[in-house]
């Protein structure tokens, strides 16, 4: 909305304000606006929070550590939801239809989560939603978007059915997909995004830490794969080219304003850290981790960096597959014990893997960090992967 107000209305008067017009600006905008909107209005929520007696009940089989931390504010990813929202209507170029596939997926995912959590808050169901209707709404809301996505004519026909491979160039070496097939694929990624980071949403600030790497990672990733700059090449082979023919990836005319909406969501998940840091005054909840999942592999899907995703969400997968490796493990040698009831091997002492470090005796800010770290790691891994092709 600002975007068409500085650029469009006032633009012709007062010429200073066309440096809007730049997605570099409005990339600092956007995370700007995102931080300080969540520092108006999160107190105030999380004390709407509390007196509303929205907090948040703790798994009786969990860590003997989280018995203390029954009854903080949950639901919190509400705060981080509409921070991005307004971030995203004010600075992005809403006239992209990258920005609103991208932000209708994440809200759809969030409002999946809000249904969840106020199922286990308001009717003190610990189960929430059943496990088969939320991946039914996941895949029905990921799919309709990635239906859109590769049977119109939002990406061009030379890098929409082209799937780009990490250390690769993309216009020498790319695997060509059938429509129906990347639907399916790129379907999956978001969900399964979306479930790894709600794997991770274990202990204090653990899952937005690495959300907010992965959305700096996108912000390069997305200002690259769109921005029209053109480079000249010196040379015999030389010649001008984008930055993103440069470095040998997809370039995707539009995706510079997923940059902005990447930006928004550094500077929604910056201010979140603020209350959610280690001890958490706020919980995100399932309608914080589905939104930020959501949004996460749409931008993965969306600039063509589908499997770059296995690196820069590396800690997210990790979680993920140490829950399935736990119940698969289980599930395979489950037999009756001495007195009847079913036990099988497990290969963690808990999972996700998180909670396997907490029954070692490690503190949990000690793990948050190390975490932390290992996901900035990939994160750089991630970068790298733009200059090793």
């Amino acid at each position: 909305m600002l975007f068409h107000l500085f650029y469009g209305a006032l633009g012709d008067k007062l010429s200073w304000l066309r440096v809007f017009r730049y997605p570099s600006t409005r990339i600092l905008a956007a995370a700007i606006t995102a931080l300080l909107v969540s520092f108006i209005v999160g107190p105030r929520f999380i004390e709407r929070l509390k007196a509303g007696q929205i907090g948040e009940t703790i798994r009786d089989d969990g860590p003997a550590t989280h018995k203390k931390k029954a009854g903080t504010p949950t639901m919190g990813g509400s705060l981080l939801m509409f921070c991005l929202t307004v971030s995203t209507l004010l600075w992005c170029d809403l006239r992209n239809q990258f920005v609103w596939l991208a932000l209708s997926v994440t809200v759809g995912f969030g409002a999946i989560g809000f249904a969840d959590d106020y199922i286990k808050v308001a009717r003190k169901n610990k189960n929430g939603l059943s496990g088969k209707l939320r991946l039914f709404l996941e895949f029905a809301i990921a799919g309709g978007a990635m239906a859109y996505l590769f049977y119109s004519n939002t990406l061009g026909p030379d890098v929409r059915l082209h799937l780009q491979l990490p250390f690769t160039n993309f216009y020498e070496r790319s695997i060509d997909l059938p429509a129906w097939s990347y639907v399916a694929f790129g379907a999956f990624v978001v969900v399964g995004t979306a479930n790894a980071v709600n794997f991770t949403d274990g202990l204090d600030g653990l899952a937005i830490g690495p959300s907010i790497m992965n959305a700096g990672v996108f912000i390069i990733f997305a200002y690259i794969a769109g921005v029209p700059t053109l480079l000249h090449i010196a040379g015999p082979h030389g010649g001008d080219q984008n930055v993103a023919q440069y470095l040998g990836v997809a370039h995707i005319p539009g995706a510079e304003e997923l940059a902005v909406f990447a930006a928004a969501l550094f500077g929604a998940g910056f201010g979140f850290l603020w209350y959610n840091a280690y001890p958490a005054q706020v919980f995100m909840g399932d309608v914080g981790s589905l939104s930020l999942g959501g949004a996460i592999g749409m931008l993965a899907v969306l600039t063509k960096n589908e499997l770059v995703l296995l690196i820069c969400g590396g800690l997210f997968v990790a979680e993920a597959l140490s829950v399935i490796i736990q119940t698969g493990v289980y599930k395979a040698t489950k037999k009756p014990g001495p007195d009847g009831k079913l036990v099988g091997k497990r290969v963690f002492r808990m999972a996700p893997i998180h909670h396997h470090y907490e029954k070692l005796g490690w503190d949990e800010p000690k793990i948050i960090v190390r975490f932390w770290l290992v996901s900035a790691l990939l994160a750089l891994l991630a970068l790298g992967t733009l200059k090793v092709r």
